[in-house]
């Protein structure tokens, strides 16, 4: 895989929830406080985060890092952009199924 178009990139971007990717996907430390959902940052190690279901970012408000799905599945699986694209190719299928 060496160019993705950039209507693939916004389906990636956009159609597997960031709140789905990080709690049933990769199985990454979660909790539910107020009704925000909230991850362990696996950049500073903090849950002072928060998702935004509208936009499907994640933001961690301690190191001020933001997190689409490819961004969060880069840092957590420690690998470059293609590969997390790769890894998230069989999730984008399933959101995409009826």
């Amino acid at each position: 895989m060496s160019r993705i178009p950039a209507s693939e990139l916004y389906e990636f971007r956009n159609r597997i929830s960031i709140e789905r990717l990080i709690a049933l996907y990769l199985h990454w430390p979660w909790k539910r406080r107020e009704g925000i959902f909230r991850f362990l940052c696996p950049v500073c190690n903090e849950f002072h985060t928060a998702t935004n279901p509208r936009t499907n970012l994640g933001r961690c408000f301690r190191c001020q890092r933001n997190f689409n799905p490819i961004d969060f599945v880069m840092v957590v699986q420690k690998c470059d952009f293609l590969e997390a694209v790769a890894y998230l190719e069989p999730y984008l299928r399933a959101a995409s199924s009826p």
